[in-house]
């Protein structure tokens, strides 16, 4: 039996700020129960209590500085060997001057501000104050081009810029700022202040005293705007409003399994959505310590030198993370503290599951949502995983999966993946494509969000992805899945990355084909042989009209500025390779 702990017991906290004794009430306010016995219960009885007006920098982040001063709230470090560790309230010291010195720059409710921070704990700061000046945080990668600034800035009315003071990135702003009518003031977080900008650490440190607005928000504003990237078409700004940390409760306390004792890392750029997912809002709803890993260049053995050394309890990375984590020598990073690993992002391949179980002991959980929502699916503690199951829907959204027509589809068969909003909008879910009433149209319509997402459900209620939509394939009468036949590619050593798509066929329509990074101890074999040997293999492991009939091998794969593997991109080349006249 899993329980969530009572919040209240007192536990003793050993950091660099001393040993003492403190209560963490947070989540009782905002939970009707806050035990549960069992999945069946999780699902009858998790109900979320939502405030009017609801403000999680001064609901949460204050209350947390009021009653727990000195909880460890968040402990920085970068590649380089620095740290820096703040308490609850720290947090609230630093964001209150941020806030004000925000306001010095004209910045308060409804005001859109994009962040471009990296992994810096000014993030942290600046999010916050945001937040309590009632202002729009619109985080952001420091991997953007000019463009893509202007676009950002055009769309969503951008008033000011909040920057990494890094050469490029500061290249980037300069170069868009003529097209940005709508910014007025940039501020940096060093090392670089460009003559015209504010040095964010000499505003916060010569703020005035804040004071708190009168009227902050209402719940249904816009707190939180994200340029989601697909696989085709520009960004969508994905709003959302002000009670959506709440919504993440379940993200940390049910799905990482997080509680006050916790001391968590989620690897992920704080430009991303998954950053909020696992860096900020649940966690600290459930008094968990985040941690935070700046780096610039992903290195395997650093990542397993952090979690040995830093004695994290918690680890959320997405799958591909994993792949080169179990390369490496895991036996030679001895890491006893770690009891807990979820995985998002992408879809798991059941290998890259039970070889960090064999590894580590541990099992990979995972987790399913979007941009647009929190987790929605989940391997929840109180269920056993299935390698390659995204787990069972959550008690927060009435979750369906359905044929074109909207009906549910019987178990064993594919369809979309739909959350029902017949009853209202669900905690957690985006309150619209900001200005395309169009785009959010299509997406919410009779009662329901269409996700995109094809999935399908087993007979014990597990779901199963496939893939998009548009990235599902149809050969000789068959519907197949991308990820399937990626599974069953990536049980063999050849292969580091893959990506599946169908390609034209006279015959069947459409035939597999295989995009694949091979390993290093396989780069120079003969490329024939390596593909039939793959074909071969997957033929073995899996049913065999699934096997690539196509394979290609290449040093890298098409992806979206988030991550995300862009098969239009390798139909697109396919086709132009192979008929120059047609493009998709």
């Amino acid at each position: 039996m899993v329980r969530i702990p009572r919040i209240l017991l007192k536990f003793a906290i050993h950091s660099h700020y001393g040993t003492h004794i403190t209560k963490v009430k947070m989540i009782e306010k905002f939970l009707e129960k806050t035990s549960f016995e069992s999945y069946d219960d999780f699902m009858r009885n998790f109900k979320v209590k939502v405030p009017e007006n609801f403000n999680f920098g001064y609901d949460v982040v204050d209350a947390m500085a009021r009653e727990t001063p000195d909880k460890p709230a968040l402990w920085w470090t970068d590649a380089h060997g620095r740290e820096r560790r703040f308490t609850f309230a720290d947090i609230k010291r630093e964001s209150d001057r941020t806030a004000s010195f925000f306001q010095s720059l004209g910045i308060g409710r409804g005001d859109m501000v994009m962040l471009m921070l990296k992994r810096r704990y000014q993030f942290w700061f600046a999010i916050i104050a945001l937040h309590k000046l009632g202002a729009t945080a619109i985080p952001a990668t420091h991997l953007l081009t000019a463009r893509d600034i202007e676009y950002r800035c055009d769309k969503a009315g951008i008033k000011a810029i909040v920057a990494a003071g890094e050469p490029v990135i500061v290249e980037h702003i300069q170069e868009a700022l003529p097209q940005c009518p709508t910014v007025r003031a940039l501020v940096s977080t060093g090392p670089c202040v460009p003559e015209g900008w504010h040095d964010f650490d000499k505003g916060i440190a010569e703020a005035a005293p804040f004071t708190r607005p009168v009227a902050v928000n209402s719940n249904d504003d816009v707190m939180l705007l994200y340029f989601t990237s697909g696989t085709t078409g520009e960004p969508k700004m994905v709003a959302h409003d002000f009670t959506y940390p709440l919504g993440h409760i379940i993200t940390a306390r049910c799905w990482q399994n997080l509680d006050e004792t916790s001391r968590h890392l989620t690897l992920a750029d704080t430009g991303w959505g998954k950053a909020v997912w696992g860096k900020l809002y649940g966690q600290w709803i459930c008094g968990a310590e985040v941690f935070v890993y700046d780096f610039d260049k992903f290195k395997a053995s650093d990542i397993l030198d952090v979690l040995s050394r830093y004695e994290i309890t918690s680890f959320c990375a997405p799958p591909t993370v994993f792949r080169f984590l179990i390369q490496e020598d895991v036996a030679a990073h001895p890491m006893p503290a770690l009891r807990y690993c979820t995985i998002a992002g992408e879809a798991l391949n059941p290998s890259v599951f039970d070889d960090w179980k064999r590894l580590t002991g541990l099992s990979l959980m995972e987790g399913f949502g979007q941009t647009e929502t929190t987790l929605t699916v989940g391997t929840y503690p109180w269920i056993e995983p299935k390698p390659g199951s995204m787990g069972r829907p959550g008690p927060q959204y009435d979750i369906d999966i359905v044929d074109p027509d909207g009906h549910p589809v019987a178990v064993g068969e594919e369809g979309e993946i739909v959350i029902h909003t017949d009853k209202g909008k669900p905690l957690g879910l985006f309150k619209e494509y900001l200005h395309d009433g169009g785009l959010t149209s299509l997406a919410c319509h009779d009662g329901l969000y269409h996700t995109g997402d094809v999935a399908m459900r087993d007979a014990d209620g597990y779901l199963w992805f496939v893939g998009r939509i548009d990235d599902v394939i149809k050969s000789s009468g068959y519907r197949i899945g991308p990820f399937e036949v990626e599974s069953a590619l990536m049980t063999h050593p050849a292969v580091v990355e893959c990506a599946v798509t169908g390609v034209p066929d006279e015959i069947r329509g459409q035939v597999i084909k295989a995009t694949i990074v091979l390993a290093a101890g396989y780069r120079d074999r003969d490329r024939d042989a390596l593909a039939r040997e793959i074909q071969d293999h997957v033929k073995r492991v899996t049913a065999p009209y699934k096997y690539p009939r196509v394979v290609e091998f290449v040093d890298e794969l098409p992806k979206t500025i988030s991550g995300k593997i862009r098969r239009v991109a390798i139909r697109q080349e396919y086709r132009s390779r192979n008929n120059p006249e047609r493009s998709e």
